[in-house]
């Protein structure tokens, strides 16, 4: 099994791979830290499966999802799972919805991962048991309630990021976009 790994911290890389490796002792990993590298080694090598940071910094201001709509077009036969450090449903929901065959959130634990790569690895899909919980709920309720819900990954991305107190400056810096891009995000809610 060849697993390509990519976030931007190199730590949480090497953990990922070391969780990965005690359950699939022969699997062979890739690494790229940032979207560029991500789509380079996509390329490059036949991969099994990708487990791709949603939040990635760098030069590109491309998001994991960005990345994974790009590795999709490109590679639609490579299984992605998301890792995240965000919670929030609509991420995973802006996932699956972008070709994801899984959602994980960098909270769970090993034994967690490893479901997840044999669910993905045996053709299905996987979102842990707390997060489906929160998407079976929304079936509760019309998700056209709450008008977050409607906003497109970028705005999320951006009114995180408000949210957050980022000056407009800094999220300029940040997603390396211009004023002008981030203005019509931040205008269109």
């Amino acid at each position: 099994m060849k697993i390509l790994l990519v976030d931007d911290h190199a730590m949480l890389r090497g953990g990922l791979k070391r969780v990965l490796n005690e359950a699939f002792q022969t699997a062979e990993f890739g690494e790229a830290e940032d979207s560029h590298q991500a789509l380079i080694a996509t390329l490059a090598q036949s991969w099994d499966l990708i487990i791709l940071d949603i939040s990635m910094s760098g030069q590109s201001g491309q998001s994991g999802l960005d990345v994974l709509v790009e590795i999709h077009a490109q590679r639609p036969r490579i299984p992605v799972l998301m890792l995240s450090m965000l919670t929030e449903r609509q991420y995973a929901v802006h996932a699956l919805k972008a070709g994801a065959s899984g959602y994980l959130t960098k909270a769970s634990a090993g034994a967690e991962l490893i479901r997840a790569v044999e669910r993905i690895m045996a053709g299905g899909r996987y979102v842990s048991t707390a997060m489906a919980e929160q998407l079976a709920s929304v079936m509760d309720r019309a998700s056209t309630d709450l008008l977050h819900e409607r906003l497109s990954t970028r705005e999320l991305d951006i009114l995180r990021l408000i949210a957050s107190g980022m000056t407009l400056k800094d999220m300029i810096t940040h997603l390396s976009l211009s004023c002008n891009t981030v203005s019509t995000y931040a205008l269109a809610w």
